[in-house]
């Protein structure tokens, strides 16, 4: 049972993990449990899954896809910042492998009430965008609380070109509530056209602030050397640049020793390497992104606790 998403580089993953039967992982995106799956066949039934997702209505689909692994599949709602929480609470620490996929789900962009996509009909669509429904600001609420030059340095660090332009657009057409409106606001600003439709990176801006999507990752990552047994591993799909340099440059850091001045005799730091890098990144394989579109600008990378 698919529920119609098909999860991304799972053959990939399932090699980068390396799941023994027995092994206790973490999968900290569950989403519909494609991921999952494929590990829990390896692990179970004498091995334990940690399931994890901000998402509740992404959870209750993930827990019918895996009902056949039992008490194997221990799923909870949770953001990346409770992993530690999570993990100690479920008494599986340390665990043998923990998996970030960084990317939506199909069906939420696909769900309008959602406000995650700028593909509408004709009906109003709130401008929501939270993943986790039940708390938090929307994204037409961060639209109305900042200020015109915060507003430029969200969109900003998200990638978005003429960002100054963009923001004085938006701020013009405040309130904006709907997504039917955002795009209205953005109709009058003059876009570089990319691959992308030209809203694009706009929609993305928004949701990651607010999902606080990089500030979780930030936590998340933190969480996921902290219960990683010596030999566990990491493994993070990530889909946008931002997030892709961020998942690197944690990798790099957590695999470096001493951090003293060259010029120091002795090290005075102590520090130790945590990580071992597994490989460059890789891509998708050029079969599997003509299949799934969705999948051409995932970016996989890992590491190992030493």
């Amino acid at each position: 049972m698919n529920e119609g998403h098909t999860p991304v580089m799972v053959a990939e993953v399932v090699e980068l993990l390396a799941p023994r039967p027995g092994a206790h992982l973490v999968d900290a995106t569950t989403g519909h449990g494609g991921h999952a799956e494929a590990l829990l066949e390896r692990v179970a039934p004498d091995g334990v899954l940690v399931g994890m997702d901000r998402d509740a209505e992404m959870l209750a689909v993930a827990e019918r896809r895996l009902a056949r692994f039992g008490s194997a599949a221990r799923l909870f709602h949770a953001r990346f910042s409770f992993l530690r929480e999570v993990v100690t609470g479920a008494e599986v620490a340390p665990v043998d492998g923990v998996l970030f996929d960084l990317g939506v789900c199909s069906e939420q962009l696909d769900k309008l009430e959602r406000g995650l996509s700028f593909r509408v009909g004709d009906a109003p669509v709130p401008l929501d965008m939270r993943m986790d429904r039940s708390r938090g600001e929307t994204a037409a609420e961060l639209l109305e609380r900042l200020d015109e030059a915060e507003l430029a340095e969200l969109l900003r660090s998200g990638g978005v070109p003429s960002a100054g332009r963009v923001a004085r657009a938006l701020a013009a057409r405040r309130p904006i509530r709907t997504v039917q409106e955002l795009l209205a606001a953005l109709e009058g600003v003059r876009l570089p056209r990319r691959r992308h439709h030209s809203a694009t990176l706009v929609f993305q801006a928004l949701r990651m602030a607010v999902n606080d999507e990089l500030g979780e990752l930030d936590a998340g990552l933190a969480s996921a050397v902290e219960v990683l047994g010596p030999g566990g591993r990491l493994a993070v799909l990530s889909y946008h640049s931002g997030e892709d340099r961020r998942v690197k440059e944690f990798l790099r850091r957590e695999s470096r020793g001493c951090i003293c001045p060259p010029e120091l005799p002795v090290c005075g730091c102590g520090k130790t390497p945590r990580m071992r890098l597994l490989g460059r990144g890789r891509g998708p394989s050029p079969e599997e992104a003509r299949r799934n579109p969705r999948a051409r600008s995932a970016r996989l990378r890992g590491g190992v606790r030493c």
